[in-house]
């Protein structure tokens, strides 16, 4: 059996050697000559699955080892008779830290409080839920709009995109990206979207870069219908607009999900899906060994601190870090990602300080998942 493997997935290399021959490839070394005699291909969002790839090639299971899978055909695996699995919820805590970091760091930035204002969240799965409890410790009043789980669920706590137009501070998107049918997803915040907002939001993309038009939201910048915004995610990745980045205030290479803890889960979930497909049955229950630990994971707080909260999450994570290394050379945008350091969520990290922090400080670091000394 041959499996081959995206050779960037952390924790997966030396895992199915005792059971198959396992090549490792960069994205672009996935072709349809190297897996025209592949079984399973371990992939990420990089490599797109379809018939130019898999058209006379005997792979049977793709698994993906990312929360996205957009870039899967899945009509063509079903008529071909291929089964593929993608990583629900791998990495979003990763996402809801990366979330917390930014909205504190637009808070210090704008001089705007948190505590009250209105986060309208865009797609609410795995994702946008703990985002959404996340804006909650931080005292947000969350919106949420979700029209395929209100479908199903009913539309009890669910609001419709126009009202978020009208009563967000800070707007954020976290759905996959549909290109057809009533949940259509691409450029789902375009010029009429951001024409209809009326408080001036922050604009927040960290789903997929297709979700936002990038000329309308520049326009949507430039024109002050938009307080700021944070991106994550672009067009044309690795080959992103410059003038667009020039114009936010944070902007990251496509790593809000890239903690260690959320690269663990998703290799976990990768190498489960594998195994159960072809019977490995001593990697069913896989889960990597060791899943490196914080520098420093104690974060000592200063009583005499301004803002005691942005320093315990800064520790931990700051998206002002990424957003640093992306201006200095955004043409490394790909090797950004690839190179991406150690970053742990915030359960790894526990919070003590030199005298008793306040109750309601104590409470919203617990919500958010840090230990408390």
């Amino acid at each position: 059996m041959l499996i081959l493997a995206d050779s960037m997935i952390p924790f997966l290399k030396g895992v199915f050697e005792p059971y198959a021959d396992v090549r490792y490839l960069e994205p672009g070394e996935f072709t349809p000559e190297t897996v025209r005699d592949a079984d399973a291909l371990i992939i990420r969002t990089r490599t797109k699955c379809d018939a130019v790839l898999l058209e006379h090639s005997r792979v049977s299971m793709i698994a993906t080892a990312t929360i996205g899978t957009d870039h899967i055909d899945p009509a063509y695996c079903a008529a071909y008779g291929i089964e593929w699995t993608g990583a629900p919820g791998c990495n979003a805590a990763s996402v809801a830290q990366y979330m917390t970091s930014a909205l504190l760091r637009i808070s210090l930035r704008h001089n705007v409080n948190l505590n009250k204002k209105t986060l309208g969240i865009v797609g609410c799965g795995h994702v946008g839920s703990k985002v959404a409890a996340a804006a909650a410790a931080l005292g947000m009043n969350v919106l949420i709009n979700d029209p395929p789980r209100a479908r199903r669920e009913g539309n009890d706590g669910f609001v419709s995109l126009e009202r978020i137009q009208h009563e967000a501070d800070f707007v954020t998107f976290h759905v996959p990206l549909t290109k057809s049918g009533p949940d259509r997803t691409e450029h789902l915040a375009d010029n009429a979207f951001f024409r209809g907002l009326k408080r001036k939001p922050f604009f927040f993309n960290a789903s997929r870069g297709n979700v936002a038009d990038e000329a309308a939201l520049k326009a949507a910048i430039t024109a002050g219908r938009i307080s700021g915004a944070v991106l994550d995610v672009w067009h044309n990745e690795p080959g992103i607009d410059r003038a667009l980045l020039s114009l936010v205030d944070f902007a990251t290479p496509h790593i809000a999900g890239y903690s260690a803890d959320g690269k663990a889960n998703g290799t976990s979930m990768a190498v489960r899906a594998v195994a159960k497909h072809f019977g490995i049955e001593p990697l069913l229950d896989f889960f990597p060994a060791e899943v490196p630990v914080p520098t420093d994971p104690v974060v000592m707080l200063d009583p005499a601190s301004a803002n005691p909260l942005a320093d315990a999450v800064f520790t931990s994570y700051d998206v002002a870090f990424d957003d640093t290394a992306l201006r200095a050379a955004p043409e490394k945008f790909e090797a950004l990602r690839g190179s991406y350091r150690v970053r742990r969520e915030f359960p790894a990290y526990t919070v003590r300080s030199g005298s008793p922090l306040p109750f309601e400080l104590r409470e919203t670091l617990r919500k958010l998942g840090f230990r408390l000394g």
